[in-house]
Order: structure tokens, then C-alpha cells, then sequence
């Protein structure tokens, strides 16, 4: 059984959706030039929130499943996914996937990892349900390789936003990976500058509750740089 949808994804599915729709041209592009879709895929998109990279894999595969544990966020889905046939949606847990063995080409979840308590369960999943020789797209922001930064900014991250679990560092991702058969092809790493004030507001994080997080933030009052990081995974798995 899937766990509660964080209240802020139910109270903020407008406000979410609508940065999704900023990125989405950004998103499309940057998907189609990293993971380099022959066409004739079945994807999975885990986590997919209002629908942002099953939408930004529509016309790039021939089929793609969208997944997330909220309601609200999957009707903002649905209203974007209505003119395209090749996209369906469905509300399930992502440690937990209602899909046979071997049933996708390509998986992939974006920024969700952070928010999963095991997500050593997501990537299991991802690498059951993808058929061997398929691929694997992990896209997420990654922890400092120094503990105590790393605690630092999970803790800033929480203050922010409940729905926040923990930042995984590289070599934490990377022995996962390992866990489960699938090999790097190929990465990438970008540096995202965070306005820290509106990055606390787009997680509803106002009032007093802003001003504590504020005091926390790592860089400063300012802004700070998050480390997001691409990897596109081959799965050597035996069916």
C-alpha cells in the first residue's frame, strides 16, 4: 500500500504543475538530446507528478506510462496528457510497481528519489520491470560527499519542504546501480543556482516557518547551488 501524499502536493498541485509547464520545453530537449530515444520504446516514467517527462517522452517513444501516488497531481496529468494517445496514467506507489517483470524498454524517474524513504525500492523496481538490454534514466539532486554537508543540507531541505527525505550521494547511487545490474552509459552533472526565497515559497514554505529555513540554508540568505545529476543506466538483468 502506498504512503500519504505529502499534504503540499495535494494543498500546491496548481502551483506544482505550473513550474512543471515552465520547464517543459527545457525538460523535452534535454531528454531527447541524453537519453537519445530510438522511437519504438515503451517507457515508464515513475513519479511522473503533473506528467512533466511522460509528456516530454510522448513524441520521442511509442508508448508511455506515467505513475504517482497523488490523485491531484495525476488529474493535472491527465488535462495535459488529453489529446495524446500514447500516454496513459496510473496512480501507484513507486516502490511497489503494478507492472509484470521484463514490461518496459525504457524507466525513468526524475527528482524523486529525495522524496522516498527506501529508494533503494525504487531503483529495484525500475530494474525488475525494465526487459534486459533495456535502459534506466535516475535524474536527481545528489548529496555532498562530506556527511556532515550532506546532513547540513537534508537538514535545510526538510525545514523547507516535510516531503523531503534524504540526498543521496554519488556513491551511494552508484552502488545501488551496481545492486541491480545496471551499468552506467552515460552521465552529467549541472549546477542549478536556487533564488532562495522563491525556492521556499514554491514549497509553500512561508512565515516563521521561511525564516527558519532561511537560517539553515547552506550557502547563506541568498541563494544556493544544487548538484543535480543524469545517468542513464543499461540493464544487464536475465529475464
Amino acid at each position: 500500500m502506498s504512503s500519504p501524499t505529502p499534504d503540499r502536493f495535494i494543498r500546491d498541485a496548481d502551483l506544482f504543475a505550473a513550474r512543471q509547464d515552465e520547464l517543459a520545453s527545457e525538460l523535452a530537449a534535454q531528454v531527447r538530446a541524453f537519453v537519445q530515444p530510438r522511437g519504438d520504446e515503451r517507457a515508464l516514467d515513475v513519479g511522473t507528478g503533473a506528467g512533466a517527462l511522460a509528456l516530454a517522452l510522448a513524441p520521442l517513444v511509442r508508448e508511455v506510462v506515467g505513475v504517482d501516488r497523488s490523485p491531484e497531481l495525476l488529474a493535472k496529468a491527465r488535462e495535459r496528457a488529453a489529446l495524446l494517445a500514447n500516454v496513459e496514467l496510473v496512480e501507484a506507489d513507486a516502490t511497489l510497481l503494478p507492472f509484470p517483470t521484463d514490461s518496459f524498454d525504457l524507466t525513468a524517474t526524475i527528482r524523486t528519489l529525495h522524496h522516498v524513504a527506501r529508494p533503494e525500492l525504487v531503483i529495484a523496481e525500475l530494474a525488475r520491470v525494465t526487459r534486459p538490454g533495456g535502459r534506466v534514466l535516475v535524474v536527481d539532486q545528489i548529496a555532498p560527499a562530506d556527511p556532515l554537508e550532506a546532513l547540513a543540507l537534508d537538514r535545510f531541505e526538510r525545514a523547507r519542504d516535510s516531503s523531503h527525505a534524504r540526498l543521496l550521494p554519488e556513491v551511494d547511487l552508484r552502488q545501488l546501480f551496481e545492486a541491480n545490474e545496471l551499468v552506467l552509459l552515460r552521465e552529467r552533472y549541472d549546477e542549478e543556482r536556487r533564488e532562495l526565497r522563491s525556492y521556499l515559497e514554491r514549497a509553500g514554505c512561508v512565515g516563521p516557518a521561511q525564516e527558519a529555513a532561511m537560517a539553515l540554508a547552506p550557502d547563506g540568505p541568498d541563494a544556493y547551488i544544487a548538484r543535480l545529476a543524469w545517468y542513464l543506466l543499461d540493464y544487464r538483468g536475465a529475464s
